[in-house]
């Protein structure tokens, strides 16, 4: 699935199988796009690369519990939703999700029905918080309609340059490797290389910047990859 779907993604971190496939059996349902990790690391590096709009995340996990996992993305700058899962009524640990930068958070055993509930009031929420156009050196991307202007004209992009451009506009900023671009604005499962990313970022620069050959949005970050600066340096 790629991120030009325009149904909203939601990650499920958790390590009860049962659990985990009744809430993907009805997640889908409601139309959301469904990943799953049952191991923590593993959880937060398919969060980093894959920018879910919302997690649901298990308290208690191998490696790494969903406390630890929520402090680092927030660390990161993930601005993902995420409601806590645990089997712990104590007050200290949902003061303490809330504090790290949860949503909301539901305590084991739960109705499917409530859970699904909450998931799409976060996605309300966050959704009427974000700007649906983001603007650059002219150059305005809305994101609800996918549609890509500059200086008043349309600009044509292909479904995978829009689902590129819109990773880096939504983590401005930080630089990216190129296999974490592959993963977050394509997913996983696509099958492409390095020279990929390089060939469409070239693309946008050649559709998006002021000179192509000296680009000041899409920077090339030596060593590492690519990052987005939506206000380059004066210099």
């Amino acid at each position: 699935m790629t991120r030009d779907d325009h149904r909203s993604r939601v990650l499920l971190i958790e390590d009860d199988p049962s659990i985990a496939a009744g809430l993907r059996l009805n997640l889908r349902h409601e139309g959301y796009v469904v990943s799953a990790e049952s191991d923590g690391e593993q959880g937060l590096k398919r969060a980093l690369a894959d920018a879910p709009d919302l997690i649901l995340l298990d308290v208690m996990l191998p490696t790494m519990n969903g406390f630890e996992i929520l402090r680092e993305l927030r660390a990161r700058g993930s601005t993902a939703g995420v409601i806590m899962l645990t089997a712990k009524g104590l007050e200290e640990d949902k003061v303490l999700g809330l504090d790290l930068g949860a949503d909301d958070y539901v305590q084991k055993p739960f109705a499917v029905g409530e859970l699904v509930a909450r998931v799409n009031a976060v996605l309300r929420r966050r959704q009427a918080q974000q700007p649906s156009q983001l603007s650059f050196s002219g150059v305005v991307v809305d994101r609800a309609a996918r549609a890509v202007s500059r200086d008043g004209r349309v600009v044509a992009l292909s479904p995978r340059e829009m689902a590129l451009l819109l990773f880096f506009v939504e983590h401005p900023g930080r630089a990216h490797s190129r296999d974490a671009l592959l993963a977050g604005a394509w997913g996983l499962d696509y099958e492409g290389t390095e020279r990929t990313i390089d060939n469409f970022v070239v693309s946008l620069r050649k559709k998006l910047e002021r000179d192509a050959d000296a680009p000041v949005h899409f920077v090339t970050v030596r060593g590492i990859g690519y990052r987005f600066d939506p206000q380059p340096a004066k210099g």
